[in-house]
């Protein structure tokens, strides 16, 4: 084992993200990483001004000590894969049984939330949220269905983005940002149509997205990967610059522990919140681009929250570290839309408190084997 992993294992390395260099790697790292770079980690070099032994030597450090908990290259799979918001309703004494069996045995589930709100209010008694995809060709409802009666479900909302405003994390670079604070340009568009692969492109994006473990932080992680989907370096590369250029990959990105402290202590966020508004039917996708303009929100989206929860059609989520913060910089928001001239009639919040996060499962080969394990036809799965 070499000096650097050793070092990495023994904690001789800082780890917190206060740490100044750690900071200056992270403020990069989390999220400014767009698309598909043959160098991730040189990019990250060059962008935050830290040499590239040591941005390899602290990211790391950071994995080893679970202050990072995964590093990644990102897909859009909303481009990928029918999927959803999902919020179910569950009996109480069975939350936690439920909230266990989407995270721990469920691939297609992703987010996993267990979350309140701070009064009775439409859509209250609904407290499990998930993220959910499932593969090309089959059903979203059906599985939904199938999770619904294994975890003892009364009912199930389905909310599939109609538009995605924002989407990125980057919690170190949000930390001190004021309320209202937002950029000059609206929120950018992201179709959420599914792109159909070919063999090759699903032969090489399976080893593309795999969690980078321990000793694949290095100078070229690509090679690697290469030789796991079976083709050479350059015709690898070749492919993921295709699939960038498809509009498919998302950022290559060092994921935060946000939820637990760190060892020290630290924690990255302690208060995430779901935000809803309703907006008037012809101006979601205008009310949805002056929400994710704002910085501090990490997801945007139009999703049709309907009569589950009072119709509300704009959502977005936003952390911070404290409760009174998070809700100042929402009644920013709000004061935006109004002087946007957007009205809201209605709006929530709902608190995350119990939550674990996963990437969602979506290549076609992964379902059928869920099948095969679950002893589910997968004809009978099929989309509709």
């Amino acid at each position: 084992m070499s000096e650097a992993f050793r070092a990495a294992e023994a904690g001789t390395v800082p780890v917190e993200t206060t740490d100044p260099v750690n900071a200056r790697i992270l403020e990069v790292s989390e999220d400014r990483i767009t698309g598909f770079q043959a160098e991730p980690f040189a990019e990250i070099s060059r962008l935050s001004g830290v040499d590239l032994p040591t941005v390899l030597e602290r990211i790391r450090a950071m994995l080893a000590a679970g202050v990072i908990r995964r590093v990644r290259q990102t897909m859009l799979a909303t481009n990928l894969a029918p999927g959803a918001l999902v919020a179910w309703q569950v009996d109480a004494e069975q939350l936690d049984s439920a909230f266990n069996y989407m995270f721990q045995q469920d691939p297609f589930s992703g987010h996993v939330v267990i979350r309140s709100t701070d009064a009775e209010t439409p859509g209250s008694k609904y407290r499990l949220w998930t993220t959910l995809k499932v593969p090309q060709g089959f059903s979203l409802r059906k599985h939904a269905e199938y999770l619904r009666d294994k975890v003892g479900a009364h009912s199930f909302r389905l909310m599939p983005a109609n538009a995605v405003f924002t989407l990125g994390v980057g919690h170190v670079r949000r930390r001190g940002m004021e309320p209202g604070a937002r950029s000059e340009e609206l929120g950018r568009v992201q179709n959420t149509a599914v792109v159909e692969l070919s063999d090759l492109e699903w032969q090489v994006l399976g080893p593309l997205k795999r969690e980078f473990g321990l000793e694949e932080i290095v100078d070229h992680p690509w090679e690697a990967r290469a030789a796991e989907a079976g083709v050479p370096l350059e015709e690898f590369l070749a492919v993921a610059r295709g699939l960038n250029e498809r509009g498919v990959v998302g950022r290559f990105s060092t994921f935060l522990e946000h939820v637990k402290p760190s060892a020290a202590g630290t924690r990255v966020t302690r208060y995430n919140a779901l935000f809803h508004w309703r907006v008037p039917v012809g101006r979601e996708m205008e009310a949805g681009r002056e929400v994710g303009r704002h910085y501090i929100m990490t997801h945007a989206y139009w999703r049709e929250g309907g009569p589950e929860f009072a119709g509300v059609n704009i959502m977005g989520v936003a952390h911070g570290t404290e409760k009174e913060l998070v809700l100042a910089h929402k009644a920013a928001i709000d004061e935006h839309l109004r002087e946007a001239g957007i009205d809201v009639d209605y709006t929530n919040v709902f608190w995350g408190g119990r939550s674990e996060i996963k990437p969602s499962e979506i290549l076609p080969s992964a379902y059928l084997e869920w099948c095969a394990r679950e002893g589910v036809d997968p004809a009978a799965m099929h989309a509709e």
